[in-house]
């Protein structure tokens, strides 16, 4: 599927915070538009961990076919990075263009989105807070050039770029050696790439009053919890994943459960961790894309004799319909 204009395969992105109604969006415009989703979701790649990652199930998905949903092995050691991502993505999406369809991505992690968007290859380095303290130690027991000698070791042309005493800069740049087996100062350059092979339209969904998404983020918790969110956080423990993937560990949904697991706290006080935490979450998923210039905004509410409203969904389909002609 192309456009006249530029002859770039077109793409459709639905993007935002957690529970400002992607899914259903993107389903939507899938059915309307003859498309598939790719889901843009860090956490919705993992198998088992439906309930907390908000997976849609099959009568969410309509029939659609859905990419990059549960199928990695979160307790495989090895991982799965935001390059892993691009790679699959890419793939997913070069397979539903040619069979004639639409690519629809669809998620809240922007990181994944910008990767993706990016064009040429990409890396994203993982990070050791434990060496970096280590490596920031050598400089002040031996001197912020026996640092730089380090780097300049292993990436000359990074120890160009960054001044000795920029310790926490030199640092780093050492760190994403070790870690990740790449020069940073190659990492930099092919960050640089050339414009997105794709021709794309990414929405964001908006709530101008915080008030309306915050209330929809406590229902779905309520609704995660009656689908039985705290059997599935227990049963994935006990597989020792939070221990094994760092990425599950980190993500809200679970975590919050963990005291009521070990009897320090009552279920109640738990999910009103859960809610605070989510919120907050989609505050930064907010602040992340309106920082994005190349995402089109949608408002998804109103305001009705004086008190807010949801928008209703066919309003707000037919909005984003005329920013995707």
């Amino acid at each position: 599927m192309t456009t006249n204009n530029t002859q770039k395969p077109r793409i459709l992105c639905i993007v935002g915070s957690t529970a400002s109604g992607k899914t259903s969006l993107a389903v939507e415009l899938a059915k309307q538009f003859d498309g598939e989703i790719v889901s843009c979701d860090s956490m919705q790649i993992y198998r088992g961990m439906n309930i907390g990652t908000a997976t849609p199930d099959e009568a969410e998905r309509q029939g659609i076919p859905h990419h990059l949903m549960d199928f990695v092995d979160p307790t495989d050691p090895a991982g799965y990075s935001c390059a892993d991502y691009v790679r699959d993505a890419r793939a997913a999406v070069s397979d539903i263009l040619a069979r004639g369809k639409l690519p629809v991505l669809c998620g809240g992690t922007g990181l994944y989105l910008d990767a993706f968007l990016r064009g040429g290859s990409f890396e994203v380095t993982d990070s050791d807070p434990k060496l970096r303290v280590e490596l920031c130690a050598l400089a002040e027991r031996e001197g912020n050039q026996a640092l730089h000698d380090k780097l300049r070791e292993l990436d000359p042309e990074s120890a160009e770029a960054i001044h000795p005493n920029n310790v926490k800069r030199v640092a780093r740049a050492i760190e994403i050696c070790m870690t990740t087996g790449r020069k940073k100062s190659d990492l930099d350059r092919e960050s640089r790439e050339p414009e997105s092979p794709y021709d794309t339209t990414v929405i964001g969904l908006h709530y101008d009053d915080r008030r309306i998404l915050y209330d929809r983020i406590d229902r779905r918790v309520d609704i995660m919890m009656e689908q039985g969110l705290l059997e599935e956080t227990r049963r994935l423990r006990e597989m020792g994943v939070f221990e094994i993937c760092r990425t599950a560990a980190q993500a809200i949904g679970y975590k919050e459960l963990f005291p009521y697991l070990d009897g320090e706290a009552t279920p109640e006080a738990c999910v009103e961790t859960l809610k605070l935490a989510t919120h907050h979450y989609a505050k930064r998923q907010v602040t992340w894309f309106k920082a994005k210039p190349y995402v089109q905004w949608v408002t998804c509410d109103t305001v009705i004799d004086g008190e807010p409203r949801v928008k209703s969904f066919e309003e707000i389909v037919n909005n984003v319909k005329t920013l995707f002609p």
